[in-house]
């Protein structure tokens, strides 16, 4: 997967204001653990079998522990060949289009932008560390993203590191925003227990990832795009990253059992049905995961 070397990337589309919560912050809201995110926490949560988003909490404090620190900077990312050339403006590079994919998707969108950090650092959501991995938070419209350890994250977990990779997860996170814009998230979120193979937090994390592969389906094949030469090689390691956030997967490495009851995600199994599924999609409508009772698994 590459970058057209002509194509603009969206400078703003990267939040790099020094620590504490990004521009649009405040009035709460709940961290989103998804794609490659909170398999640190996810491991405790299943581990002492509680909420994922029990061990996070939530700050009333408004402080921060250690200063976040922000990476590049964003005016020096302003083509697809800053990118090729840079790979810290690939962030810039992931959110300019996939905002652009979810524009034309959705009528009155809002985009969303990355905030990376390093450490920890304050949301609208409450303190998060490096280990809660690349999350969307509802309070302030943002993805927050330590781009030292996405890396690590996918290494750890059994697949490579790639673009392709990386723009799988970071879509996924975007999936979140497209349905904290539509409502989605707050209903689910609102619906009672939030484990288990078929409960809403597994349907909002399913349905991410059909919107990150009915995204890469169309950032292969709209001309126009920043992003271009998806390949069959790219496929794979999406999968290969799909496969590796499974609940199942990460519960056998970390306890060598599992559990559905403690699932919050979903399979292996599960997420590469769905992300194929919006890879293979001709509409969202065939993301639904909350419109039926057949989750892939």
């Amino acid at each position: 997967m590459d970058f057209k070397d002509d194509a603009r990337i969206d400078s703003d589309s990267i939040d790099s204001s020094a620590g504490g919560p990004g521009r649009g912050g405040g009035g709460g809201g709940r961290i989103v653990l998804g794609g490659g995110a909170g398999v640190v926490v996810l491991i405790i949560a299943l581990l002492l079998g509680i909420n994922p988003g029990d061990i996070l909490g939530t700050d009333d404090t408004g402080t921060t522990t250690r200063p976040a620190a922000t990476s590049t900077a964003s005016s020096t990312c302003r083509t697809g060949a800053d990118a090729n050339r840079d790979p810290n403006c690939r962030w810039a590079a992931y959110a300019t289009s996939i905002n652009q994919f979810w524009a034309t998707q959705m009528n009155g969108y809002t985009k969303a932008r990355i905030k990376p950090f390093s450490g920890q650092i304050s949301t609208a959501c409450g303190m998060a560390s490096s280990e809660t991995g690349p999350f969307y938070c509802s309070g302030d419209k943002l993805v927050y993203l330590d781009t030292n350890f996405l890396s690590q994250l996918l290494n750890q977990l059994g697949t490579q590191t790639s673009t392709a990779a990386e723009a799988y997860v970071i879509a996924h996170e975007y999936g979140h925003h497209a349905q904290d814009l539509l409502g989605t998230l707050a209903k689910a979120h609102a619906s009672g227990n939030q484990t288990g193979s078929h409960s809403p937090s597994v349907r909002l994390e399913l349905q991410a990832d059909c919107y990150a592969g009915a995204y890469l389906k169309w950032a292969a094949d709209d001309p126009d795009d920043l992003i271009e030469n998806v390949t069959s090689a790219d496929i794979a390691k999406i999968v290969d990253a799909a496969k590796a956030v499974g609940d199942d997967h990460i519960q056998e490495q970390s306890s060598g059992r599992v559990d559905q009851d403690a699932w919050t995600h979903g399979s292996s199994k599960m997420r590469v049905y769905w992300t194929q599924r919006g890879f293979n999609a001709t509409s969202l409508k065939s993301c639904d995961t909350f419109a039926t009772d057949d989750l892939g698994g």
